[in-house]
């Protein structure tokens, strides 16, 4: 039996049983392995376990990340007992065996260790509540037991580590922002308190989180503007005693308005850049904060803004990892990578050669089927007609329409040979459909007979609809009558426009004219062209195809 370990030696281990076969690994459900990461592709490798060798061959399927064994980037490689594999940036361990929990873990070798003792980490852990006491010390408003300056200094550096350790989980910010101010609470004997981030709009700062103790009114505006803006400009922290009487701040109405005595604020500055600033006042006392205070505040102040700033990568990355999945539904990877870089899908005007595919009798055949089965049988039909051909010939899915899919060639980019690489789609579509038929009928399934319409024209195409709502399509006549085209075409045939015929590079290709035929919408009649597709040989369409 083989395995492999996600995220080895560390507390979020998970061990998966790799089957005789075919193993995947990817985002998608249909995957032996589901992970989903957004560094990870929908179907981002395979793993296949030989039972007779008992060899294990992984392969990666042109993911877009990347697959590594022991960090050497690999396309095929056999990989043996303890080989550590990374997908993007998702780690993985593969073994033959799995090690008792007294045994040492793989590639660690403490032969040559002298060790004396052993701790659990557990066994040293101290939480806040010893550290912390519920009044306050008099020349300080941190909530410290010990008075003594050195065990001080350590008590607060263990407070910090554990306040990091709460933070360290991904949150949605809002959330991760009151969470910050419920630990300040905790840790710190102050009246009020306020988060404010900078708005990437607007460049001004914005009230996010706010506390107050339970005596004061719930009044969300009390923190002075002139002191936070101060800060952010500065990038510095600072105390004062008494906001009403600093000259620096003697004209600000909301201090005065107020009556804020003791007031500090930190900057928010994960990096080089002020993110926001972390604001607490107490109105009943002066003279009330020290230095220490405001060190402390600070400290909190740079964990809260690096959870801050990987709460809203993490919230990006999720994001990223939607928008790519949205984007690797309807283009090849290298297109979507490109459309990623360049961002938003802008209307023009351009020349394409459409394809419909519609398989023939479908409405009376599923009448004789179970809905499950229809969706079963669709679900297989479609990933080898976009996963297996209309992306690797550089297609863009355009829709799926009940039985039938619209790809188009030449939008969002246009190539020179646009034509030949939708042509040669619609014959291996066609090669595709008996390789499936012949599956499906040793299952005891129908065997299908599908018929192809191609046209070449202009059409408008780009983001049509919500800018949240990718819905790439391309409208115009030429699709229109795409469609007449295929509706025309009999089971098993693949019908082409004089449009098409005309700019197609390869004539090698055999065709055979057809009588003018009409279509609705078409004053005259359309000449088209039958393209005996079962007089190339398979093989070799796939190697002039471009792929």
């Amino acid at each position: 039996m083989s395995y492999l370990i996600y995220d080895p030696d560390t507390p979020n281990q998970k061990v998966y049983t790799l089957e005789s076969g075919i193993n995947t690994i990817g985002r998608e459900d249909d995957n032996t392995i589901v992970v989903l990461h957004g560094y990870l592709s929908r179907h981002h490798a395979q793993i296949v376990i030989c039972s007779d060798s008992d060899s294990a061959t992984l392969t990666d399927l042109q993911s877009l990340n990347g697959t590594f064994v022991n960090e050497c980037k690999i396309e095929e490689c056999q990989i043996k007992h303890g080989d550590l594999i990374r997908f993007g940036s998702v780690f993985f361990r593969f073994v033959k065996t799995l090690p008792s929990p007294q045994e040492k873990p793989l590639n660690e070798d403490t032969s040559n260790l002298s060790i004396l003792r052993q701790v659990s980490p557990e066994k040293t852990q101290i939480t806040m509540r010893e550290l912390l006491q519920p009044d306050k010390a008099e020349h300080s408003v941190l909530k410290l037991r010990n008075q003594d300056a050195h065990q001080r200094s350590v008590n607060k550096l263990q407070i910090l580590l554990e306040v990091s350790k709460q933070l360290s989980s991904p949150e949605e910010p809002d959330r991760l922002m009151q969470k910050i101010l419920d630990l300040l609470f905790e840790i710190m004997q102050v009246d009020r308190a306020a988060i404010l981030m900078v708005d990437e709009q607007t460049g001004k700062l914005e009230q996010k989180a706010v506390k107050l103790q339970s005596d004061y009114q719930d009044n969300t505006q009390f923190y002075s503007k002139r002191i936070a803006n101060f800060v952010r400009k500065q990038g510095n922290g600072i105390l004062t005693d008494d906001a009403r009487i600093d000259t620096l701040f003697n004209d600000s109405v909301s201090i005065l308005k107020q009556g804020i005595h003791a007031a500090m604020c930190v900057p928010l500055k994960p990096r080089d850049t002020v993110i926001g600033v972390l604001y607490v006042d107490n109105l009943s006392m002066t003279h009330l904060y020290s230095d220490e205070d405001l060190e402390f505040l600070t400290c909190l102040a740079n964990q809260a803004a690096i959870a801050i700033e990987n709460s809203r990568l993490y919230t990006q990355m999720e994001a990223e990892a939607v928008m790519r999945d949205k984007l690797e539904r309807f283009f090849p990877r290298t297109v979507s990578r490109k459309l990623r870089e360049e961002g938003n899908l802008e209307i023009v005007d351009t020349e394409v050669t459409a394809l419909f595919a519609d398989i023939s009798n479908f409405t009376k055949m599923s009448s004789q089927m179970e809905p499950r089965q229809i969706i079963e049988m669709l679900n297989e039909y479609f990933q080898v007609m976009v996963e297996e051909i209309v992306f690797p010939y550089e297609g863009t899915l355009e829709k799926y329409i009940g039985d039938a899919l619209l790809a188009v060639w030449g939008a969002p980019y246009r190539k020179p040979n646009d034509v030949d690489l939708a042509v040669k789609a619609a014959i291996d579509m066609q090669w595709a459909v008996r390789r499936l038929n012949q599956v499906w009928i040793q299952r005891k399934r129908r065997p299908i007979q599908i018929h192809i319409g191609l046209n070449t024209g202009n059409v408008a195409a780009g983001n049509i609809g919500s800018a949240k709502l990718i819905q790439y399509a391309t409208i115009g006549d030429t699709t229109n009558v795409t469609s007449r085209i295929c509706n025309l075409a009999k089971p098993n045939e693949i019908l082409i426009a004089q449009s098409t015929l005309d700019k197609l590079n390869d004539r090698t290709i055999p065709v055979e004219k057809m009588p003018p035929m009409r279509v609705k919408g078409k004053a005259k009649p359309l000449d088209l062209y039958r393209v005996l597709w079962y007089k190339i040989n398979q093989e070799k369409v796939m190697q002039n195809g471009d792929k």
